[in-house]
């Protein structure tokens, strides 16, 4: 159960990370997947600089790379050669611009300001770690936390049986611990306890 919890957590993470790097790059009128191509790039050595690296390093066809390299030399991000000895390879490099642009783009701003909160705790699970992290990056993108309903503000015992405060209506013991969209962390609860059924 608790690896089940751990690859719940870092889903979540990842899912809360691309919906703030679509915004983001939207902004500029690219997607993330041309984003990774051009960190790719700017990390790879000369004999992995071809468009079958890329897809291979990103996981990702060869037509959706073919496109975001068609993308990214329009926006002049990118360049492309003949290889010296074999003309049917291809090589690619990143222009100044595309330097210049994952300058300006990274880090992550959420991701930058939950690490700054969280790198003086100690944590005893990965889990617990995960958790921490997961419920800053929700703070600072202003992201609903989905936490289970018994760490929730609006959790409410009377006379043994359970009632959401938010919605004055009872709740099961079942739903009491089941993720909730309108969850809002309760003080005392910690990572273990936040979103965790």
């Amino acid at each position: 159960m608790q690896e089940l919890n751990t690859f719940r957590l870092i889903e979540r993470i990842s899912n809360l990370l691309r919906s703030e790097e679509r915004k983001k790059f939207a902004a500029i009128g690219l997607q993330p997947v041309h984003i990774q191509v051009l960190d790719y790039l700017s990390t790879c050595n000369r004999f992995s600089d071809t468009p079958a690296a890329v897809a291979e390093y990103l996981g990702l066809t060869k037509g959706t790379i073919s496109q975001s390299i068609q993308v990214l030399e329009r926006k002049d991000y990118v360049s492309k050669s003949q290889d010296s000895e074999d003309g049917r390879v291809v090589h690619l490099a990143l222009s100044e611009a595309g330097r210049q642009l994952l300058e300006e783009i990274k880090p992550i701003d959420v991701f930058a300001q939950a690490q700054a909160i969280i790198s003086s705790h100690n944590f005893t699970t990965l889990e617990d770690a995960l958790n921490s992290v997961l419920i800053e990056l929700q703070k600072a993108n202003n992201a609903k936390s989905f936490g289970v309903c018994h760490s929730c503000i609006n959790f409410v015992e009377v006379e043994n049986h359970y009632l959401c405060n938010l919605t004055q209506l009872p709740l099961s013991q079942n739903d009491s611990v089941k993720i909730c969209r309108e969850h809002v962390l309760a003080d005392g609860f910690g990572p273990s306890t936040a979103t965790s059924p």
